[in-house]
């Protein structure tokens, strides 16, 4: 069921981005959702890191990293998708995993997949064709729990794992923002309700993101009846990424314990 509604949103997105007002007879066909998964299966990924690109459905480039555990090859693994900060086009920028990903949800011993957003947010129609298409490629092909998969991020990263989480509850069990701006106030002055358990961590001192505005929109959301948990980091500003590292630790014992248990 999982997988149908994944296929479905991936489709639904594709037909949105894929729409041209010059299409003609001279428009090559486009790639079939098999096409792309014949090519996944082709990457050959091993245990370790993998970095790969992959041509997605309307002919554009997909890079991201995926890291796979040992243990991936005798029991499912919990999925982490993680989204980069900043959308300024780093071609690397999915592979800074090492900073705090890695040793963050070392416990739970999981597949990783790192997206390369480009120079678009993550909530752009782009943006959500790859994670939605690497979300199904990867609950498909590889070793994973479905039951357990966490969107989590960083800035940029961390607003889109509030986005994703809000738009898609069927597809992610859990999320953890960090260092994030992602108001939950509707334009009409009324507080959406996040079905998707949130661990969120901010910096004290974040001086572009204030904690203030932060505990405002989660105190309110929480008081609409989503299931949030707020952690201050003290003393971190927002540029000092790899210093949330031990606060993503307790995001993961907080999945074990309390989403996943």
């Amino acid at each position: 069921m999982i997988l149908k509604r994944l296929i479905f949103a991936l489709l639904i997105i594709f037909s949105f981005t894929s729409c041209t007002s010059d299409d003609d007879a001279s428009t090559p066909d486009r790639r079939s959702i098999e096409d792309l998964e014949t090519d996944f299966q082709a990457l050959n990924l091993q245990q370790g890191i993998n970095d790969v690109t992959l041509e997605n459905l309307n002919g554009s480039s997909w890079n991201f990293r995926v890291i796979i555990p040992e243990s991936a090859s005798s029991t499912e693994r919990p999925l982490v998708l993680t989204l980069h900060g900043a959308a300024g086009g780093d071609v690397d920028a999915h592979k800074n995993t090492a900073c705090y990903a890695e040793p963050g949800f070392a416990a739970l011993d999981p597949i990783i997949v790192s997206p390369n957003g480009g120079t678009q947010l993550w909530n752009s129609a782009f943006n959500q064709d790859l994670v939605i298409g690497l979300m199904y490629l990867t609950q498909k092909y590889l070793n994973v729990d479905r039951d357990r998969t966490v969107v989590t991020g960083y800035s940029n990263g961390g607003n889109g794992s509030w986005f994703y989480a809000e738009i898609y509850p069927e597809i992610f069990t859990a999320s953890i923002p960090m260092a994030s701006s992602y108001s939950t106030f509707s334009s009409n002055g009324s507080v959406r309700t996040i079905e998707t358990p949130l661990y969120v961590i901010h910096g004290e001192n974040d001086e572009l993101f204030p904690l203030a505005e932060t505990q405002e929109w989660v105190a309110a959301t929480r008081d609409a009846g989503t299931n949030v948990t707020l952690e201050v980091a003290p003393g971190l500003t927002h540029y000092e990424s790899c210093n949330y590292s031990p606060y993503l630790q307790n995001a993961a014992s907080w999945l074990q314990d309390e989403v996943w248990d």
